[in-house]
């Protein structure tokens, strides 16, 4: 068996502060990770701005394959129509399709805060035969009936798009805004149903007996997230779907670990510490 080594990140680009100096950030940290897929959340592109993302992919070491889905922002909110955030998905196999999948929100939300009406989004990409999704879902700690929603949705999705040809369980990652003990994360955990539904997703971080808290917004340890004025959460995932129905050993989780949570460079790349995880693959995939 080998290892296929997942990051994920939600680069917080055009939100947090100094961002042309935390993307070198970003860049340093997917060079030490030698991962095969990366995940980010929150990059963005414009009619007068490149694609974050694709920034990133240029000035790695190695080369990558790049997939991006993003939606505009609400008129009220934002007034460039050119302006979409989303998620990107690197790879170092090309990229046989990408689609992007609009998440279900509440137009009126529980919380009033302009910010927090967000178009959010699902990205498919198919690579190397693997399903591979990111996303991010509602970000205000009240808004667990809009997750729960959203959830519901990527598990929809998922199922109505993954090969079961693909040598591996389909990969969901991204920063969820929920703890590990809420409804949603819950629900795609295989501990907890809704609406009489239920789902299995290896928590990477839970599969691979990771015993320290994983805390990936944590003000104390990161100056990009004191301003949130929050206690530290753990609120980023890699999911890896059910490995019972692949060959032995493929898809199992071996390992998952904090990543982007230490400075290369002068600055955090992001308001949150990213993750990387190991999943056994068949030789020859």
């Amino acid at each position: 068996m080998r290892k296929l080594r997942i990051a994920s990140l939600n680069t917080g680009s055009l939100i947090e502060p100094h961002w042309d100096e935390r993307r070198h950030e970003t860049v340093a940290w997917i060079d030490r990770l030698n991962a095969d897929v990366v995940c980010l959340q929150e990059t963005w592109q414009s009619a007068d701005s490149p694609n974050s993302a694709e920034w990133v992919a240029d000035h790695c070491a190695a080369d990558w394959h790049v997939a991006f889905g993003g939606l505009p922002f609400p008129d009220a909110l934002w007034p460039d129509p050119s302006l979409l955030l989303g998620s990107s998905i690197l790879s170092r196999w090309p990229i046989d399709h990408h689609e992007l999948i609009p998440l279900p929100v509440d137009p009126q939300p529980a919380s009033p805060k302009p910010a927090f009406l967000l178009n959010l989004e699902l990205l498919r990409a198919r690579t190397a035969g693997i399903d591979i999704f990111s996303t991010h879902l509602a970000p205000p700690p009240e808004q667990g009936y809009h997750r729960v929603a959203q959830v519901l949705a990527i598990d929809d999705a998922i199922r109505e798009r993954s090969s079961p040809d693909s040598p591996l369980p389909p990969i969901l990652c991204g920063d969820f805004n929920a703890e590990p003990n809420s409804d949603e994360i819950r629900f795609l955990s295989g501990l907890a149903t809704i609406n009489g539904r239920s789902t299995y997703f290896q928590d990477a971080w839970t599969a691979s007996r990771n015993q320290h808290a994983g805390w990936t917004r944590d003000g104390a340890a990161n100056e990009l997230a004191k301003n949130m004025n929050l206690p530290p959460k753990r609120i980023d995932y890699i999911f890896v779907g059910n490995p019972s129905d692949r060959d032995p050993g493929a898809g199992l989780v071996t390992a998952c670990d904090l990543a982007f949570h230490e400075p290369i460079t002068a600055h955090h790349a992001s308001d949150h510490f990213g993750l990387v995880a190991e999943v056994l693959r068949r030789d020859g995939d």
